[in-house]
């Protein structure tokens, strides 16, 4: 069965831990939203008291070091949205108000599993409104160095083809080809975990990051071997967390793609920069209406009527 409407949380969930890279503890609140709302933070508990609602758009990308930051670093930003936006992406959720009391996303354990059982358990419902797609008319390029990021023309669906290649044995070269569907994203990507090297841990510490790092939220590699006990969920683990930050990053478009996703040797920093290179000429998209790209999202319970929503009078 197409899915073809928009789609909200069917109820409030809740979910608490602790930054990766800031170490701060964390709270956050998923609450259903209205059609055209788009996935919108807010970010409380600021020097002020105060609130500020900020949207899940490339447009709002303030760093790319290591995780996406959106918002203004200087007042009120939310780090490491990547994860959460891709299980959005991935279960179809269209739109949500993500209240946060802290600068950071808690980082769960490392992947964006623990996001889509919660998203499942309350459920996703349909709303009215049609859902649009940003259809990729002409290929869109960016490069650095050796790394690539491309977005071509597809007849239907997203596809995702990426492909890593690191100096260490451990990982080497692998490539993942992934069709974007619920299911499908549940079950091959949700459960890919960030990772990183333990030869660097002392530098990200000088420069403040990976404070809150360890063994339960993050792949730790060694010079010969993964240093987690239980290894790896998957054999081409990295590739896939890859492909799950590539899916959360690429949300910040604001519609679903229906194009294909190409990059070599990419990260947080080419998946922005392909978004601002095919925003920059209206040639390159169209925002078409009801192009049934996903299949129905697995929690997706349909209602007569939609329930009541929170809309934030934002644009």
């Amino acid at each position: 069965m197409s899915f073809d409407r928009q789609t909200t949380l069917r109820a409030a969930l809740t979910l608490t831990g602790i930054g990766v890279h800031s170490g701060a503890p964390a709270t956050i609140c998923l609450r259903p939203s209205s059609a055209n709302s788009g996935i919108v933070f807010l970010r409380k508990g600021l020097d002020d008291g105060a609130a500020q609602l900020i949207h899940a758009k490339h447009t709002k990308v303030s760093a790319t070091e290591l995780c996406t930051v959106i918002g203004d670093r200087a007042s009120a930003s939310v780090a490491t949205i990547e994860h959460l936006m891709s299980a959005c992406a991935g279960l179809g959720l269209d739109n949500a108000l993500v209240e946060i009391d802290g600068p950071e996303m808690p980082i769960m354990d490392g992947s964006a599993a623990e996001f889509v059982t919660a998203i499942e358990a309350t459920g996703i419902v349909g709303l009215a409104a049609p859902r649009r797609y940003l259809k990729i008319l002409q290929p869109v390029r960016v490069e650095n160095g050796r790394a690539f990021a491309e977005l071509v023309p597809a007849e239907a669906g997203f596809r995702l083809d990426v492909e890593i290649d690191f100096d260490t044995t451990v990982i080497g070269r692998q490539r993942k080809v992934f069709d974007l569907e619920p299911s499908a994203y549940a079950t091959e990507i949700s459960r890919a975990r960030t990772f990183g090297f333990m030869r660097d841990v002392e530098q990200l510490w000088k420069a403040g990051f990976a404070l809150g790092a360890s063994l339960d939220n993050t792949v730790a590699i060694g010079e010969d071997k993964v240093i987690n006990p239980e290894g790896l969920r998957y054999g081409d683990e990295f590739v896939r967390h890859k492909v799950l930050d590539a899916i959360g990053d690429l949300a910040l478009a604001g519609h679903p793609i229906q194009g294909e996703f190409r990059s070599y040797c990419g990260g947080h920093r080419l998946n922005v920069r392909i978004l601002e290179a095919l925003f920059a000429d209206r040639a390159n998209y169209a925002i078409v209406e009801s192009q049934p790209v996903y299949a129905a999202p697995r929690a997706v319970q349909m209602a007569a009527a939609a329930p009541a929503a929170f809309a934030p009078d934002v644009h």
